[in-house]
């Protein structure tokens, strides 16, 4: 997934001063499938580091809009101990994003790292209708006590997560829009227990798929792919998951 190849954007446009405040554009294709209301924003992971960038999630963004959804893929800084500048950045992004058809707010979703910040920035009022968290680091605690990716924990937030509760979802009350997280059996990058520890603390629904590693639900040629579009087609339905 990191150096697969994959269209280009139908359009870009910068949301900020800094080279990595972007935002690239990928519109449905008609005669794949009919267009849906809903924009989806994508969130990129890379455990927060400098050297992953949102271009390993083109393949699943080109997708995204076959299946028939407006798709915005989110670049945004990855400063190793200023996590605030990737949530301020990811929430500035939102508010960019064209409107939808049906006057809505996006579907953020977000894997791994993006999957932490897509949690949080859900949180912002009127930032999203609902909230996909694939694979997410949605317990820093745990994930910083597990020693995740050689301490990534602690080089993004530049210190322990005892000291940034305010940047924990695991700590902090859910937001209040829907929220899925799907999380593999097979995951070693991030182990299950991350998600699962958060989503027990909160009225998030959990769907853990068996024998599904890391990166395959990104993968729009793997297994996981028909649970991931289905549990995305009911949050961006009208209503969502109640």
């Amino acid at each position: 997934m990191l150096s697969r190849s994959a269209p280009l954007p139908h359009r870009s446009w910068d949301y900020g001063q800094r080279a990595d405040q972007t935002v690239d554009l990928y519109l449905p294709e008609p005669r794949r499938a009919p267009a849906r209301d809903a924009t989806i924003a994508l969130v990129h992971g890379g455990f927060w580091r400098p050297e992953f960038d949102r271009t390993h999630l083109r393949p699943m963004a080109a997708e995204l809009a076959g299946h028939g959804y407006r798709t915005a893929l989110i670049e945004y800084p990855r400063i190793p101990g200023d996590p605030d500048a990737s949530l301020e950045a990811v929430v500035q992004a939102l508010a960019t994003l064209p409107p939808s058809d049906d006057a809505l707010p996006p579907v953020i979703v977000g894997h791994s790292a993006g999957g932490h910040l897509a949690l949080l920035a859900a949180r912002a009022t009127g930032a999203a209708r609902a909230c996909l968290a694939l694979a997410p680091v949605a317990d820093l605690g745990l994930a910083d006590r597990l020693d995740l990716d050689g301490g990534a924990v602690q080089d993004f937030l530049g210190g322990p997560a005892d000291d940034r509760p305010d940047l924990d979802p695991a700590l902090l009350p859910p937001p209040v829009v829907p929220v899925t997280v799907i999380h593999g059996t097979d995951d070693t990058l991030v182990p299950p227990s991350v998600s699962a520890g958060y989503c027990s603390r909160g009225t998030s629904r959990f769907v853990e798929l068996a024998g599904t590693a890391h990166f395959q639900l990104i993968d729009p040629a793997s297994s996981a792919w028909p649970t991931v579009i289905a549990e995305l087609d009911a949050l961006a339905s009208p209503g969502g998951i109640e």
